[in-house]
């Protein structure tokens, strides 16, 4: 099989010119069903929030934007709780530069931004491919020929110059080169099953 990322502000013609006789799939939140379960926004409930032994969020984008801290406000757990994929952004025009991540919600450690992609956001995102969109997974692993479309296409951890591609991430998980976590914190399974 094939799978490739573009980015989806490119006009169709010009994906379908670069990619003949691919299946172009939208992964973003304003994918259709079922992809749109592939989005970091998505709200599946119950995703281990890292570092947080028996806490758990609506969407992968609620850990991360709850464990982020700014120069003006620190974590925000209410991120945690929204139920659908509108109003989970916080921004440094609100809340000033940001900081970095807080090692769970009462942690005592500000990870720098690499280190939080791997410790927070990278096991966030594989638990919820592995547990909550494994079917889906599972569809794009048995098609010859697709392209996975986001609004970034960066899948290096390690490049801050751009956001994280979480249809970069999905590609990679499928090839099995899944980006190291370094030491992450999520819960055992016991604590996961006794969160839900």
């Amino acid at each position: 099989m094939s799978i490739r990322v573009a980015s989806r502000r490119r006009a169709m013609t010009s994906l379908t010119t670069a990619f003949p006789g691919a299946e172009i799939i939208d992964v973003t939140s304003r994918a259709s069903e079922p992809w749109v379960r592939l989005s970091p926004f998505y709200p599946h409930g119950g995703i281990p929030v890292p570092y947080c032994d028996g806490v758990t969020s609506q969407s992968v984008e609620g850990i991360w934007q709850a464990l982020k801290v700014f120069q003006e406000s620190d974590v925000d757990p209410a991120k945690l709780r929204i139920p659908t994929m509108k109003g989970l952004k916080r921004t440094v025009r609100r809340h000033g530069p940001v900081q970095g991540h807080r090692t769970g919600l009462h942690g005592d450690q500000l990870l720098p931004y690499e280190t939080a992609r791997r410790r927070i956001y990278l096991p966030a995102y594989r638990w919820v491919l592995e547990h909550r969109v494994a079917d889906l997974v599972d569809r794009l692993r048995d098609k010859k020929d697709v392209v996975l479309l986001d609004y970034t296409t960066n899948g290096d951890v390690t490049d801050p110059a751009s956001p994280l591609s979480h249809a970069a991430l999905i590609q990679l998980h499928i090839e099995g080169r899944w980006p190291d976590e370094g030491d992450t914190m999520l819960p055992t399974r016991s604590a996961i099953e006794c969160a839900e």
